[in-house]
């Protein structure tokens, strides 16, 4: 399943995996395996990936000749799914973001029964996006699901503050009010009189200030061009 988000200007598709179990038949793990490939397929190179899922295999506590992929910090021994899924990081440019980070055993188990505990469940991003992700760890006591604990990544994302304009926008010139203008105003003003009105204060003052507005406009006169901030006289 994949769901595709957009924040500011970053688009992110959030996929959700779940590989078959240990197990199961070679062709049901195949069938799996190719279906996540056409789905990271179809992700533009532009936009963000974020993988997150039971992927049943275990990577291990060392790189082992997956270095770009595994950080180097995990738990357990690697087993056959595991380098599956270090195969595929590997082939897509992937990091495996729980290697990422150094965390005490209860911040790195996902999977935990009467039996045995370890670490199934991944969170997965392209290397080239590693630095957005700031932390990745396990809840303890926090269980999604059955036997598997809250696997969560703390994702950092800049956004970009747009600057509004006005193109063209006729604004007031009080950089030309001189004293000779001053006065000219003060008449005008006077001889119209808006905040003698017996409405309301809402409506007086609504009513005084369009006078002004208006009465500055003709004395002092308009400009129009490119200006940045908020719109307004």
């Amino acid at each position: 399943m994949i769901i595709k988000l957009v924040v500011g200007e970053c688009t992110l598709n959030v996929v959700s995996a779940h590989a078959p179990h240990v197990g199961l038949n070679e062709e049901d793990k195949q069938c799996f395996w190719k279906g996540l490939d056409e789905i990271v397929r179809q992700v533009p190179p532009t936009e963000k990936l974020f993988i997150g899922g039971d992927f049943n295999g275990h990577i291990g506590s060392t790189a082992g000749g997956y270095g770009e992929v595994h950080r180097g910090f995990d738990f357990g021994e690697r087993n056959r799914g595991g380098t599956s899924l270090l195969d595929f990081a590997k082939a897509f440019g992937l990091v495996i973001v729980n290697s990422s980070f150094p965390k005490r055993e209860s911040h790195l188990v996902t999977f935990q029964n009467t039996v045995a505990k370890t670490q199934i469940d991944y969170l997965i991003l392209k290397r080239g996006d590693r630095g957005m992700c700031k932390d990745c760890k396990v809840i303890p006591g926090e269980i999604l699901a059955t036997q598997h604990m809250l696997l969560v990544m703390d994702v950092g994302i800049m956004l970009k503050r747009r600057k509004r304009s006005t193109r063209g926008s006729p604004r007031i010139r009080w950089g030309a009010l001189a004293k000779d203008k001053v006065q000219e105003l003060e008449g005008r003003l006077s001889a119209i009189g808006a905040w003698r009105s017996s409405s309301d204060a809402s409506t007086m003052w609504s009513a005084t200030t369009y006078c002004i507005r208006e009465v500055a406009r003709e004395v002092l006169g308009v400009s129009t061009g490119v200006f940045g901030g908020h719109k307004g006289d």
